[in-house]
């Protein structure tokens, strides 16, 4: 089976110059959760005049459907972030570092080894608090700054969250210029330098077309976790031309088709995509719910 952590409420959102309302965002996250999604990334803690369209984070999270096996996420950038959360009830943080010292500076007022401190700090006083915790490293496969990152850097950064007891360590391709070689090299570079403990996870973006190639390199090297939004929406704010993430439709069409399972109902799910054009004011970049299942 592969996880699929849904991520459209909030990276999915956060680039839209159309704010939902909280309702929406409610209806959004049942409609996922009513279609089998498990891991929800529901919203972020990020400061509201960094990023609008999370601003209502407390009050989705009042909200959402309380199921047994469902498990919601929140994003944290800082001890802040941490604390509004930690109010909130998520089961999960999502504590995010770039890679580069640039992209950080822009993201997070601060360089790299910095913001990787206070990012382990906060992992701990959450998983003191009793909650599981991702360290995901952002602009991993390639910065829209600095452009190429050295891999040297990612694996170094995955290695001090893994030693430091995070739960889970994540590598974002936030502006889609990763390829498989690449994933395949972060993979068995940070298991040679680990093991199996925590488990790796992707956060891949379509921006070049390469997401999806990339979700399969890393499921064929056995990897579990995979980061994906409804409709393909998202991007990220602080990089420039960074695209939507890989859609959650097309992702469990390739891999139930595989044999793989996932948990999603894709006839439930696929009507979230018109919903979401309807409420965004645009289409959605997903390509299975324009051309439906096969067999039909």
């Amino acid at each position: 089976m592969v996880s699929i952590v849904e991520v459209s409420p909030r990276d999915g959102l956060q680039n839209e110059s159309v704010l939902l309302s909280t309702d929406a965002k409610v209806e959004l996250i049942t409609r996922l959760v009513d279609a089998g999604a498990r891991r929800v990334e529901a919203v972020s803690f990020a400061h509201p005049k960094a990023v609008p369209a999370m601003a209502d984070a407390e009050a989705v999270m009042e909200r959402v459907p309380r199921r047994d096996g469902v498990s919601y996420a929140g994003l944290v950038l800082n001890r802040r972030g941490l604390d509004r959360a930690l109010r909130t009830g998520v089961d999960e943080v999502n504590v995010v570092v770039g890679v580069t010292d640039t992209f950080s500076t822009r993201n997070q007022n601060m360089p790299t080894a910095e913001a990787q401190r206070q990012a382990l700090e906060v992992v701990a006083a959450a998983r003191a608090a009793g909650l599981f915790t991702t360290l995901t490293l952002s602009v991993a496969f390639g910065c829209p700054f600095e452009g190429e990152v050295p891999a040297d850097r990612v694996v170094a950064l995955a290695v001090e969250g893994a030693r430091a007891g995070v739960d889970e360590i994540a590598l974002g391709d936030t502006i889609g210029v990763g390829v498989p070689s690449q994933v395949r090299e972060f993979t068995a570079r940070i298991r040679d330098a680990v093991g199996d403990r925590p488990p790796l996870r992707y956060h891949f973006h379509n921006t070049r077309n390469t997401g999806f190639a990339n979700a399969f390199a890393a499921v064929l090297d056995g990897v579990d976790v995979l980061d994906s939004s409804a409709g393909g929406i998202g991007g990220c704010p602080f990089a420039p031309r960074a695209t939507g993430n890989i859609a959650t439709d097309d992702l469990v069409y390739l891999l139930e088709r595989m044999g793989i399972d996932t948990g999603f109902d894709l006839d439930r799910l696929l009507p979230t995509a018109a919903f979401l054009a309807e409420r965004l004011g645009h289409d959605v970049p997903a390509l299975l719910p324009r051309a439906g299942t096969f067999p039909g």
